[in-house]
């Protein structure tokens, strides 16, 4: 406890920077996934590849991914977009599928009364289609947050500001109370990211609240 006292605002700048790598890398994955996932629900042929593409980026190792992709993209080694790409990357892996099942699970009748009130297919897809596989997309963007707290902590082995470099400044100086806050604050971030989540859905799906 002593440690984390003397420490409070090297703590703070730690865990805002990982806040600030976490969360862009959580929203661009949703916004990605979402037309990815449509493709995948409307083109049938497409369905495969798209949802077997996507799978395969979260087979790809994190440490080598942060290595390679500054060749990729002309970054730094050390530049934090590299982690937010890679941390995109792997969220979309894990989204899109959802996106694709909660848009396959929507009745047709929905849909059809929607076409029989004259939505155009755009206006019926972020009325009808969305909302109604809102619950499915929220229970994969859940998972994403929590994947995304935890793997942003591997960039630290780069020097990237994040808690990670808790755990690597600790390791390294062999102090555990460095290192306990680091898996501690990474833990409750995940955490307050979920309920978060949750929070939001119940405001934006009020109907799942009810049905529940």
């Amino acid at each position: 406890m002593t440690w984390v006292l003397d420490n409070l605002p090297m703590i703070g700048e730690r865990l805002w920077a990982h806040v600030a790598t976490s969360l862009p890398a959580i929203l661009l994955a949703l916004l990605i996934s979402v037309p990815l996932g449509w493709i995948a629900h409307r083109y049938r042929p497409l369905n495969g590849p798209v949802l077997t593409g996507a799978g395969l980026l979260y087979a790809f190792p994190s440490l080598p991914l942060f290595i390679v992709l500054p060749v990729l993209i002309g970054t730094g080694v050390r530049d934090v977009i590299n982690v937010v790409v890679a941390l995109t990357l792997y969220g979309v892996a894990l989204l899109v599928r959802n996106v694709a099942d909660g848009l396959d699970g929507i009745a047709p009748e929905a849909r059809n009364a929607a076409v029989a009130l004259g939505y155009s297919p755009l206006h019926r897809f972020f009325a009808v289609d969305l909302p109604l596989a809102g619950p499915v997309i929220l229970a994969g963007l859940r998972v994403v947050a929590v994947s995304t707290v935890s793997l942003c902590t591997v960039g630290a082995v780069l020097g990237i500001p994040s808690l990670g470099l808790l755990f690597t400044d600790g390791l390294q100086r062999g102090l555990l109370a460095e290192v306990l806050t680091g898996i501690v604050l990474t833990v409750l971030l995940a955490l307050a990211l979920d309920r978060l989540l949750v929070l939001a859905g119940r405001l934006a799906m009020p109907w799942t609240v009810s049905a529940a």
